[in-house]
């Protein structure tokens, strides 16, 4: 209790700016069917906010380092609340766009502070229980933002201005917390080759779940709309999806730590492919079945960064950790910053469907590249524990650092 009071501001700060500008992308996509954007003008801005993110993970450690944790995430939060506000104001795919990149950037810069406040505060004896409740209330603010969808009338001036208050009020808990700033941490390098150099299959295992984990989030509220969902339909469907990734964790995890990790991620990769199949095959059986199936892949596909990134720390050494997690989140934007756009084209020329077997391919790419890397090297002898790592920003390294090398 007295940790969860310790970080209760930067908690509070979480699901905030999660309701705020995680809600966003599945209104943006509902809102631009309703006002005549084509699908491939959509899936552009689910790229454009993966594009803001990779830019705020880079550009905000050094924002700190020049006026101070508060005043950057105040920036970082105008930044979005902004650009939420414009939305109704400019009503075009490229305006709209620009604005999507503007909230990624608040996103990821917001997340950075965050991640780089409870770094400051926590120490060897408390972490794993500060980390255990960011996890489950970050998790418990991406559902709410799925959720709150639901609610909300697309291509509504009122809307976005519900959504940009949300975000606004994320200011509160942080900049009025009565605890000192910490001192701003050094940024790490930005090294993807160490990624590829400690484990390719790990490398292309981070980019296949951007692949994925994008298209779905930033395209599915497309999707649902293919198959005839209502706004509350597409908001239970998208919450599926997040409540199956969640599940997944503990036995997951558990699979990672006991047997060889590059079976797992093979494993979870058929079971990505058999629930794709399943999605098309069922698209026409009614939402439950739909929510089922995505709520499936949703296990299935959510833990494979985590997975990937424990793989790739099993073959680093500790002072290696923080710049390996940084190079895993920028392979991951790469894939994030593609699989949008390219998801919504298919779309467009093939069907609804089109989503769910590019997402597939992707996955047999990754058991056909798994197989091959099980054949060019042993299991390490030595692994670091599993843990999940949200693809936040590139301070969670930091926070995950300890945790990994516990025995």
């Amino acid at each position: 209790m007295r940790l969860l009071i310790t970080f209760a501001a930067l908690f509070l700060s979480v699901v905030l700016l999660q309701l705020g500008a995680g809600g966003v992308a599945p209104l943006d996509a509902i809102s631009g069917a309703a006002l005549g954007f084509s699908k491939s003008a959509i899936g552009l801005m689910g790229s454009a906010h993966f594009f803001g993110f990779f830019i705020g993970c880079w550009w905000a450690p050094r924002l700190m380092g020049d006026v101070g944790h508060s005043r950057a995430f105040a920036a970082f939060v105008a930044a979005g609340t902004i650009s939420i506000l414009a939305h109704m104001l400019v009503i075009t795919p490229l305006a709209w766009s620009l604005m999507r990149m503007a909230s990624g950037l608040c996103v990821a810069g917001c997340y950075t502070i965050i991640e780089a406040w409870m770094q400051s505060k926590v120490t060897n004896e408390t972490r794993g229980r500060a980390m255990g409740v960011y996890r489950a209330v970050d998790i418990t603010g991406s559902l709410g933002a799925q959720l709150i969808i639901g609610v909300l009338t697309p291509g509504s001036y009122v809307s976005y201005n519900l959504l940009a208050l949300l975000l606004c009020a994320a200011l509160f808990p942080l900049t009025l917390t009565k605890a000192e700033p910490p001192e701003t941490p050094e940024a790490p390098r930005l090294r993807p080759a160490l990624a590829w150099a400690r484990s390719p299959l790990a490398s292309v295992g981070v980019v296949v779940s951007g692949v994925t984990g994008a298209a779905f989030r930033m395209v599915g509220p497309m999707y649902g709309q293919e198959v005839g969902f209502a706004s509350n339909q597409i908001a239970l469907y998208l919450a599926a999806y997040v409540v199956g990734g969640a599940v997944a964790q503990y036995p997951v995890g558990w699979a990672a730590d006991k047997y060889d990790r590059r079976a797992v991620l093979i494993w979870l990769s058929v079971l990505s492919i058999l629930t794709c199949g399943a999605a098309i095959l069922l698209a026409d059986q009614g939402p439950v079945a739909n929510y089922l199936t995505i709520a499936a892949f949703g296990f299935a596909t959510m833990p494979i960064y985590s997975v990937s990134t424990a793989h790739a720390h099993d073959y680093a050494t500790p002072i290696e950790r923080v710049e390996l997690s940084a190079a895993m989140m920028f392979l991951y934007a790469v894939g994030a910053i593609a699989s949008p756009y390219l998801a919504s084209v298919l779309i467009e020329g093939f069907g609804s469907g089109a989503m769910f077997v590019m997402i597939a391919v992707a996955h047999v790419l990754l058991v056909i590249f798994g197989l091959v890397r099980m054949r060019a090297r042993p299991a390490p002898e030595v692994r670091t524990v599993y843990s999940y790592e949200p693809r936040t920003s590139f301070q969670i390294g930091r926070l995950m650092g300890w945790l990994r090398d516990r025995k």
